[in-house]
């Protein structure tokens, strides 16, 4: 495992710190508190800290190409305008809100943005993948997961990695960016699930790096997990905190890793480690890449 030294890059807690976005036009790092109903924003240069209510659980984000946020949430998809503060609709969930919200998310090089699910009372792998596409919801899939998470894409657009939280998996598809499907799914590494024994925890949100290779958060395992495009375990970042839950590239040459955290976590967790619910960062050798914009 290698050392790194790790930063607080905003020492805000949050309940259930997600999906960091950076924004270069901004040089601002956005994310969300899941459970806290926000979506939250830092200028790096300033340190100056903006957030702004949800309805409803935000999860996941993209950059709107003309201007603003677009935010999935339990209710569906909406557009936040950062100047002003104004939410509108775009979409509506398209599934029973009762039992399964947005999760995790990702958009791709057409300007669609993925985003599956969590089927909340995970009793059976009923988590959904769906697409918005120029303001309308379609499913991609259906099945197969419980707790949609670690969405990336390659660098040239011709693979989807993916992640099933529930099942330990690590996966990846053929990705079709011109018709915005996927195909021939394969396993790209799997991780224990035996608590007793080795456990290092379980892969949550995910980024691809200007090389391709996949760098997951370790949910409940402390750690950054650096995996190669066929699943081979290229670096380990410790943490100082036991649930990160996603990652990022920012910073004005992308070689910033940021590391959003939950916060919500038993009381002698959270005495063992009192960072948690912090976005960390820490320095890396290799670039990441700007995640496109959403095309209405």
């Amino acid at each position: 495992m290698s050392s790194h030294e790790i930063a607080v890059a905003y020492d805000g807690a949050m309940q259930v710190g997600e999906s960091p976005l950076w924004a270069p036009e901004e040089n601002a790092l956005y994310w969300v508190d899941i459970d806290g109903l926000a979506v939250h924003r830092l200028i790096t240069g300033s340190g100056a800290h903006t957030s702004w209510s949800m309805a409803t659980e935000p999860s996941s984000l993209a950059r709107h190409a003309a201007g603003g946020l677009v935010v999935a949430t339990r209710a569906g998809f909406v557009h936040l305008d950062t100047a002003t503060g104004a939410v509108t609709d775009i979409a509506k969930s398209p599934f029973d809100q009762s039992k399964a919200r947005f999760n995790d998310g990702k958009p791709d090089a057409a300007g669609r943005f993925w985003v599956g699910t969590i089927y909340e009372p995970r009793d059976k792998p009923a988590a959904e993948m769906y697409v918005l596409e120029k303001g309308r919801v379609r499913l991609a899939w259906s099945g197969g997961m419980t707790n949609s998470n670690g969405l990336a894409f390659s660098p040239d657009s011709r693979t989807m990695y993916h992640a099933d939280t529930t099942s330990h998996r690590v996966t990846a598809y053929d990705f079709n960016v011109a018709a915005g499907t996927v195909s021939e799914q394969r396993e790209v590494r799997a991780f224990s699930m035996d608590k007793a024994n080795g456990y290092g925890g379980r892969p949550d949100g995910a980024a691809v790096d200007s090389a391709g290779n996949y760098w997951v958060a370790m949910f409940e395992g402390g750690r950054i997990v650096k995996l190669s495009p066929t699943g081979e375990l290229l670096d380990e970042i410790a943490l100082p905190v036991r649930c990160p839950t996603m990652v990022a590239f920012g910073g004005a040459d992308l070689r910033t890793l940021y590391i959003t955290t939950a916060g919500k976590r038993p009381a002698d967790e959270l005495a063992q480690h009192p960072l948690s619910g912090r976005v960390l960062s820490v320095r890396v050798a290799v670039a990441g890449l700007v995640q496109p914009a959403y095309l209405p």
